[in-house]
C-alpha cells in the first residue's frame, strides 16, 4: 500500500476524510448571542449537530460526541455503527460540533465576527453551549454516555467536572484532563507557524500545507513513520501535501481551537488541585491513551485514572495520536464491553 493511500485510509477512519458513511443530516441550534465565560458574546451563535440511533422512549440510551481538533459531526459518522466505537443499534448518538470547526460558529464563518474580530473561547465554553443543545433544542435531560477523543476528550472531561451528575458513564479517548508543558509546545508552535505566516503574507494553501506537515509529523510515533514510509516513497509523501486547502477548518478557525485546547484544565476552577476536581467526577469512566503519543502525553489522564478508579486501556502500538483509529476493532469491543455493564 503506498503513503497516499495509507494516509488516506488512516484520515477516513478517523473522519477527516470527505467520502463519509450512514451519516445524518446536518442539523443546528441557534443559541443567539452566546455570552463566553471571559464575558465576550458569540454574536447568532449557531451549533451544528447531527443524530444517529433512536432515542428510547426513557431517554435513557443518549451519548454525546463532541468533535476533536477539526473535526465535524459529519466525520463522526465514520466511527459509529456495529463493530466500530459506538452501536448505534443500542445507542442514540449526539455528534456535535465544536465551536471553531467551520460548521458551528467559527471564524470562517461568522458574519459580524469574522477572522481575527471572532472572540476567544475555550473548552467550557463548547461544552456549555453543548449544554444548551442538549437541553433546549433535543429535550435530553441526562445523559447515559459521553465520548470522545484528542479536543473531544477535552470537552470530556469538562463534562465530567462541571455537570457531574449529568452523564452516567464516559470515555474519553487519547485524552487528558489538562495539557503537559510538551502538549503546551506542540500547540503553540502551530500557533506561531499560523501566525508568522500570516503577518508574512503567505496564502492560505501555504500555511495550510506547512501545519499540515508539521502536524503529521507528531500524529505517528518516528519508529511507525520510518516503517511504512520507506525512502524511496518519500517523495510521494511530501507531494500528499500539495492539494487545495480546506475551506471549513481554515487556519483562523484552526488557530482559534489551539487556543481554547491551550486553556484547557479542568482543576483551574478548583484553584489547580486535581485532587478536588477529581472530587468532582461522579461518572463510571474508561479512559484509553496511546503510549506513544506525541502530540496528547497520556501521563495526566493516566494519573486521574487512579484518583477516580476509572477503567484503564493503553494501547502500546507505535501508530501514536491515531492509535484508536488504527486498533478500532480492540476498542470498540472494550467500549461495548464498559457501556453495557
Amino acid at each position: 500500500m503506498n503513503y497516499r493511500t495509507r494516509i488516506f485510509t488512516c484520515f477516513v477512519i478517523f473522519g477527516l476524510a470527505t467520502r463519509l458513511f450512514g451519516q445524518s443530516v446536518q442539523q443546528f441550534a441557534n443559541l443567539g448571542d452566546f455570552q463566553l465565560e471571559n464575558g465576550s458574546v458569540i454574536y447568532d451563535c449557531k451549533i451544528g449537530y447531527r443524530t444517529f440511533g433512536k432515542l428510547n422512549s426513557e431517554k435513557s440510551n443518549a451519548i454525546i460526541y463532541p468533535t476533536w481538533f477539526g473535526g465535524t459531526s459529519a466525520d463522526i459518522a465514520n466511527l459509529l455503527g456495529p463493530g466500530k466505537l459506538v452501536n448505534t443499534d443500542k445507542f442514540y448518538v449526539i455528534a456535535i460540533d465544536a465551536f471553531g470547526n467551520g460548521v458551528s460558529s467559527s471564524p470562517s464563518n461568522s458574519q459580524r465576527q469574522p477572522e481575527e474580530k471572532f472572540p476567544l473561547f475555550t473548552i467550557r465554553d463548547m461544552v456549555r453551549a453543548e449544554h444548551r443543545v442538549l437541553m433546549e433544542k433535543l429535550g435530553v435531560m441526562h445523559l447515559y454516555g459521553a465520548i470522545g477523543g484528542s479536543m473531544g476528550s477535552f470537552q470530556v472531561f469538562e463534562w465530567l467536572a462541571t455537570c457531574p451528575d449529568f452523564i452516567d458513564r464516559a470515555i474519553p479517548y487519547v485524552c487528558s484532563p489538562r495539557l503537559t508543558s510538551f502538549d503546551l509546545l506542540e500547540l503553540q508552535t502551530q500557533a506561531q507557524i499560523i501566525e508568522s505566516s500570516k503577518n508574512a503574507g503567505m496564502s492560505e494553501k501555504e500555511i495550510q500545507k506547512t501545519i499540515g506537515m508539521f502536524t503529521t509529523l507528531f500524529a505517528h510515533s518516528p519508529s511507525y513513520v520510518v516503517r511504512e514510509t520507506p525512502l524511496e516513497q518519500f517523495p510521494e509523501m511530501l507531494a500528499s501535501f500539495d492539494g487545495e486547502p480546506s475551506k471549513v477548518f481554515t487556519s483562523a478557525n484552526r488557530l482559534s481551537q489551539i487556543r481554547a485546547m491551550m486553556a484547557h484544565d479542568i482543576s483551574k476552577p478548583f484553584g489547580g488541585s486535581m485532587e478536588k476536581a477529581a472530587d468532582q467526577i461522579h461518572a463510571k469512566v474508561l479512559m484509553i491513551v496511546c503510549a506513544t503519543d506525541h502530540i496528547v502525553n497520556p501521563a495526566p489522564a493516566i494519573e486521574l485514572s487512579r484518583k477516580i478508579g476509572a477503567e484503564l486501556l493503553v494501547l502500546e502500538s507505535d501508530y501514536g495520536h491515531l492509535s484508536v483509529g488504527y486498533e478500532i476493532e480492540k476498542c470498540g469491543k472494550a467500549i461495548d464491553a464498559f457501556l453495557s455493564k
